[in-house]
């Protein structure tokens, strides 16, 4: 059975116990756990946590924030946006700025907020802010996982 349909059936059931994956992949426990344990390993599979809802936790307003750090500052920035529990995901990145956070707020005057105390950060030169309207495709792995299977199954008739 190929790895796709197994991690496929990870992300489709992720609260499935190992014994029941086992049963459904028709593998027995053992093999399951070792693949398990090699993804883990291998940094494929990198948690289990549940996935939260900021807007559910009271923090509906969301916004991409690019972040332009003076020359040789981005670890010192990057550590003192990690002390900002709204900012929920930072990435260095290339193009327009040095920085792209996803920061959740209560309200536009809580994100004003958030914004003001980004500008305040030793380092940090200028912020932009784009705010987000309606997800239009939520964070996905599946259609990917099936891909790669596909991109495999071809490159192994080949």
């Amino acid at each position: 059975m190929g790895g796709d349909w197994f991690l496929a059936v990870l992300l489709e059931q992720p609260r499935t116990s190992v014994r029941e994956y086992a049963r459904i992949l028709g593998i027995a426990r053992g093999t399951l756990q070792a693949r398990l344990d090699r993804l883990e390993r291998d940094g494929v599979i990198t948690g289990y946590a549940p996935s939260l809802s900021p807007a559910a936790l009271g923090h509906p307003v969301l916004a991409f924030v690019h972040i332009e750090v003076t020359q040789g500052h981005l670890d010192d920035v990057g550590d003192a946006l990690a002390a900002v529990p709204e900012i929920i995901e930072a990435f260095s990145i290339t193009g327009g700025g040095d920085l792209l956070t996803r920061v959740v707020a209560r309200d536009n005057a809580h994100l004003e907020d958030v914004i003001q105390r980004l500008i305040q950060v030793p380092g940090v030169v200028r912020t932009r802010t784009e705010m987000a309207l309606p997800e239009r495709v939520p964070y996905r792995m599946t259609p990917l996982v099936a891909s790669v299977g596909r991109e495999a199954a071809v490159s192994r008739g080949s």
